[in-house]
């Protein structure tokens, strides 16, 4: 689906999901504010340095969307994010983007500090490691928040990705199988009661298949996830960054049925902004 230049996108590259958008006409009003994203990122494993401004560029040019960045952590598995130290880190934030590697982190107290917004009700976007992330820790606060429990992935290889909800707003338009060149698929131990699979893999270690694809409801707040996105090839595709997109949209209530967006709220170019 989404991986690099090689020869096996070029089955991909027209099942781009591009947004069909209607310019305003000029008497109308100005639309809506971009919404405020918070893209937190850093930890180990993954040249986050580089995915943070390939994803707020890509999706930057998809939606209506403004980014703060906080990049922290270096290539430490145990960083707590500076920002989540303040009670009010939330308030100025439409949705949060986690990007983030953080796997032996076990400050439980922090864990469910950090997560109570997303409960309370503002929605998150989670990606690749983010599902990793804070493992070791002894609450299930992220866990439920993330929607799966996941602890380790199969070796890096090609996977073959099954749509499994095809109705959905975000996978409108994906085919109901395709190739996946040069991920891990990250082996999901439980999948939390608000989860909702949206496509799936099959494993060759566990010979079992599992979600890499969903949305999940934590008390209040929307959540998009998948485990895909482990390197900057993936991330730069323009097919992931469009399902990234539409999560972000949907978890936030501006994706409508057919896997567009609401009005005011695609490419800002298109929506007059």
């Amino acid at each position: 689906m989404i991986m690099n230049a090689s020869s096996r996108l070029h089955r991909i590259l027209p099942l781009c999901l591009v947004f069909p958008l209607t310019p305003m006409a000029a008497a109308e009003p100005a639309g809506p504010e971009p919404l405020k994203v918070l893209m937190v990122t850093g930890g180990c494993c993954h040249d986050y340095n580089n995915q943070k401004d390939l994803l707020a560029a890509g999706l930057g040019a998809r939606i209506n969307a403004a980014f703060t960045v906080v990049h922290e952590g270096g290539d430490s598995r145990d960083h707590k994010i500076s920002i989540f130290a303040d009670p009010d880190w939330a308030k100025p934030y439409d949705v949060v983007l986690h990007n983030v590697c953080f796997g032996a982190l076990e400050d439980d107290a922090f864990l469910e500090a950090m997560t109570q917004p997303h409960h309370d009700g503002l929605p998150a976007v989670m990606l690749h490691c983010s599902a990793h992330s804070y493992r070791a820790a002894s609450t299930d606060a992220w866990r439920k928040t993330v929607g799966i429990s996941s602890y380790r992935h199969e070796k890096q290889r090609e996977l073959k990705v099954e749509t499994v909800a095809a109705e959905h707003p975000v996978m409108k338009g994906f085919p109901s199988v395709w190739d996946a060149p040069s991920d891990e698929l990250y082996i999901v131990e439980k999948e939390w009661p608000g989860l909702v699979p949206l496509a799936k893999s099959h494993g060759q270690e566990t010979r079992k298949d599992h979600t890499v694809i969903w949305t999940n409801t934590h008390g209040s707040g929307n959540i998009f996830g998948t485990t895909l996105g482990h390197a900057n090839h993936t991330i730069a595709h323009p097919v992931y960054l469009d399902l990234i997109a539409r999560g972000l949209l949907w978890v936030t209530g501006h994706l409508l049925d057919d896997g567009t967006p609401a009005a005011g709220y695609g490419p800002p170019a298109a929506s007059g902004e």
